[in-house]
C-alpha cells in the first residue's frame, strides 16, 4: 500500500484507530530532507504492506496534528501503535535505518 496523506480531520481514524502500527511523516513541500525520506517510505510502505502503514501529514496545512504531538523540526516521523506513540525520529535517515527503526518498533 503506498503511503496517503492524512490530515488534522482524518487523522484520528486513520493513526489513532488504526488496528496496524502506523508511521506518520511529518513533512511540508519547502523542506528538503522531507523530501528526500520520501522515497524510502514509499518503498519501506509497499515492502512491509499489510504489516505497517505509512502516511504524510504536511504540516502547513495541517497544524494543529503536529502541535498535540510537539513537534518542533521536521521531517518528523512518529510511530503509533494501538493509538499511542511508541517511537519518534527526527531528521532524514537512510532507508536503512529507517526499516531497523520500524522494525524494532513494532
Amino acid at each position: 500500500m503506498a503511503t496517503h496523506a492524512v490530515t488534522d480531520d482524518t487523522f484520528d481514524a486513520e493513526v489513532r484507530k488504526s488496528d496496524i502500527p502506523v508511521v506518520v511523516d511529518f513533512w511540508a513541500e519547502w523542506c528538503g530532507p522531507c523530501k528526500q525520506i520520501g522515497p524510502a517510505l514509499e518503498e519501506l510502505s509497499n515492502e512491509m504492506d499489510g504489516r505497517i502503514k505509512v502516511v504524510k501529514v504536511n504540516v502547513d496545512d495541517n497544524p494543529n496534528s503536529p502541535a498535540q504531538l510537539g513537534v518542533r523540526g521536521i521531517p518528523a516521523l512518529f510511530l503509533f501503535k494501538d493509538g499511542q506513540v511508541v517511537s519518534s525520529k527526527i531528521g532524514a535517515a537512510p532507508k536503512a535505518a529507517l526499516q531497523s527503526w520500524i522494525e524494532e518498533s513494532v
